[in-house]
Formats: structure tokens, C-alpha cells, sequence
């Protein structure tokens, strides 16, 4: 019986329903099979994708930068420093009394000797006042007369004791207020009359002047009251001054009585010559620099205050110092910076001291050494710590 339960089993058509059922399953499980294989697939290649792209985004913010290294100079040769011009005297002008300006009389670029008047003032006020205070000496003069007549008669009439002690007393004490009070006025008269003189200003020294603030008509304060305004401004530029901050390094060789001279690119081929005035003697904890004065004779008035001028120091230089190009440069709030590439690929920022500018390149006197790797055309947002990458060699000699 199973031999031929089996044998027909076996002998069943092939479109029965057990045979139909075994190929449904089939056509549903292989396209679900294939549908998960290409879900993985497309997963995986997504990661993958995802991947690459954050690698290349953290990559491209990592700017790539050149870098190149200063070049030694021949370091035989005199001190050169930048140095700013100054007047050696310069103050404002102030009124001293109240009123208006009647005319001034010197304008800017007007040379002045001391005492050579600058302008007057209309002081109607003080006028009225030295007027009245004239009046009141004069009123106190006549009552002392006639207290020291009175006085004087008392003293006699007490001889012969017609009048009493106490009278005496009373007249020679009137005699004496009376004496106070002349001598009251005659101050307040002589106040009024210096008041008054103020009303001529006068150049307190030779100079020259660079500013003038008020015109005819402009009320004049002078600081009762109110805000003063300054009517001139005045410079004395012979001898002229030149202040220079000496780096750390070469302070020692700095001396006062030193020759220097001054050369301006506008006045190619001409020195001015002076000499070492004074020193601070101390050095600048903020820029370890030492502030020098450098006075320069100026009589024909060729050098102005706020000029720009190289200081030539009379004094040989040893040390190693370094050129570079103005390209590699940032300009900070703090001073001059380069950024320096590290080993660990980041930035250092480096402040400088720049000696002689030629045009291209520039002196650098200390903050940088020779093996130093430099970033060239470093972009402005470049900060402290920043991470680069360095172009090679071949790569920054193809580019250039």
C-alpha cells in the first residue's frame, strides 16, 4: 500500500496545487531578496559617500599655505630705525579774559617771534569794571584824606583835652579801615588792568602757527563759566625732534650725544643731521623697545612735525638680521605679525621689529630667526593656532 501511495505521489501532475504553491512562495521571496540586497547596496554606498564628503569638507577647511624662510643680511653696516617727527615745543594759545575777538593778525604757516602780537580782543565788560574800580580808588582815597586830616586833629585837640581818649582811638582807627580799603581797591584795579592786558594775545615763544580756531566776532571764554577754546596753536620746529623706538637688542649701543641723521623718501639724497638727545631709559614692556629722542637743527623749516623720516644711527650693528617680503606681513592693532608654520602644522603668530623698508622686502631687526618657516601672503582672518597644511616644495615652485 505505501509502494503505491508512493508511486502516486510521484506519478502527480505538475500543475497540481502543492507544486503551484512551492513556486508562489518562490516568486515572492526572490524579488524581496533582491529588494533587501539593493537596500543594503544602496545603504552602504551612502555611508560610504557621507564619509568621503565629510573627509573632503574637513579637509578643504584646512587652508593649504606657501611658506618660505627670511634671508640673512650683511648685518656690517649702521643702525636704521623709523622714526616720527615732532615739534620741540608746541602748545595752544588760550585767552585769559572774557569778550570777543576784535582781529587776528597771524594765521596758519605765519613764523612768529616771542612776543610778536597774535590777535586782540573787544573786552567791553572789562572795561566797565576797570571803569568802576578806577571810580572806587578814587572814592577811597578822598575818605582816607579826610580820615587822616580828622585824625591828625583829634591827636591835637587831646593836648590841650578838648576832645577824649576814645575819640582819639576812633579817628586813627577809621584812619587805618579807611587805609585798608584804598589798598582793597588799588588791587582790584591792578586784577582789572592785567584782566585788560590779556586782551592782546602775545606768542610766548619763536615758532610757527599750524592752527587758528576763531575769526573776528568769535566769543572768547576763557574758562569762567564755560569751555575755553584755544585761538592758536603754536610750534616751535627749530630744533625739531625725532622720537624712534630702539629694539631690546640694540639699546646698549644707543648713547646720548650720538650722531644720527634723518632721511625722508620725499627728499631723496638729503640728511639731517643731530644728534642723540635723551633716552627713557627704560625699556617698553609692551614692545621691548626703547624710546630715543634724536634732535635735528631745522632752520630752513624742511622738516614738519608727524613726517615720517629713517633715523641713521652713527653705530655698527652685529647680529643677524633677516629680510622678508612685504607679502608675508599682517598688520595687527598689536604691531607688525608673520604667522610661522610649527611642526605640529600650526599657525604662530610672531610680532617684528622693522628696520629699513626696500619696497619689496623689508629689514626685520628681531622676533624672527632664519629657519623660521613663514607663511607667504598669509589671508587676514588667519589667527593664533590655526591648522594648515603646508604645500610642498614642487607644488609652491609650480604655482609661483
Amino acid at each position: 500500500m505505501t509502494a503505491i501511495a508512493t508511486e502516486q505521489h510521484a506519478n502527480q501532475p505538475a500543475g497540481s496545487p502543492r507544486g503551484g504553491r512551492g513556486k508562489m512562495i518562490l516568486m515572492w521571496v526572490v524579488p524581496f531578496v533582491v529588494f533587501a540586497a539593493v537596500a543594503i547596496y544602496s545603504l552602504a554606498e551612502k555611508k560610504n559617500t557621507n564619509r568621503v564628503l565629510a573627509e573632503q569638507t574637513t579637509a578643504s577647511a584646512v587652508p593649504v599655505v606657501a611658506v618660505i624662510h627670511a634671508t640673512p643680511l650683511n648685518a656690517d653696516s649702521g643702525l636704521v630705525l623709523p622714526g616720527a617727527l615732532q615739534a620741540f615745543v608746541e602748545s595752544p594759545i588760550y585767552a585769559r579774559t572774557n569778550g570777543y575777538l576784535k582781529k587776528w593778525y597771524k594765521d596758519i604757516g605765519s613764523n612768529v617771534k616771542q612776543g610778536e602780537l597774535l590777535a586782540e580782543i573787544d573786552t567791553p565788560e572789562i572795561d566797565q569794571q576797570l571803569s568802576q574800580a578806577r571810580a572806587d580808588l578814587g572814592t577811597s582815597e578822598a575818605n582816607v584824606n579826610l580820615s587822616a586830616t580828622t585824625a591828625a586833629r583829634y591827636q591835637d585837640l587831646i593836648k590841650t583835652d578838648s576832645v577824649s581818649k576814645q575819640e582819639v582811638d576812633n579817628a586813627v582807627g577809621d584812619y587805618n579801615a579807611k587805609k585798608a580799603m584804598v589798598q582793597s581797591a588799588e588791587a582790584n584795579v591792578k586784577r582789572l588792568e592785567d584782566l585788560e592786558s590779556f586782551k592782546r594775545v602775545y606768542a610766548p615763544f619763536t615758532g610757527v602757527i599750524t592752527q587758528r580756531n576763531v575769526d573776528p566776532g568769535t566769543l572768547i571764554n576763557a574758562g569762567n563759566g564755560g569751555t575755553a577754546k584755544e585761538l592758536f596753536d603754536l610750534a616751535q620746529i627749530d630744533p625739531i625732534r625725532a622720537y624712534v623706538a630702539v629694539p631690546q637688542s640694540f639699546a646698549p649701543s644707543i648713547r646720548t650725544g650720538q650722531h644720527a641723521c634723518l632721511e625722508l623718501s620725499e627728499m631723496s639724497g638729503q640728511k639731517f643731521c643731530g644728534q642723540v638727545a635723551r633716552t627713557a631709559d627704560s625699556i617698553d614692556p609692551a614692545t621691548r623697545t626703547l624710546r630715543t629722542e634724536v634732535d635735528v637743527p631745522n632752520p630752513a623749516g624742511k622738516l614738519l612735525p608727524g613726517a615720517y623720516a629713517e633715523v641713521h644711527f652713527d653705530v655698527k650693528v652685529a647680529g643677524n638680521l633677516l629680510s622678508l617680503p612685504v607679502s608675508a606681513l599682517l598688520f595687527r592693532p598689536d604691531g607688525t605679525m608673520v604667522a610661522v608654520v610649527g611642526t605640529d602644522s600650526k599657525i604662530q603668530l610672531k610680532r617684528i621689529a622693522i628696520g629699513r623698508d626696500y619696497g619689496n622686502t623689508v629689514e626685520v631687526l628681531q622676533g624672527l630667526d632664519a629657519s623660521d618657516s613663514v607663511v607667504d601672503n598669509p589671508p587676514d582672518s588667519m589667527e593664533q593656532g590655526q591648522q594648515v597644511h603646508v604645500k610642498a616644495p614642487a607644488e609652491t615652485s609650480k604655482s609661483q
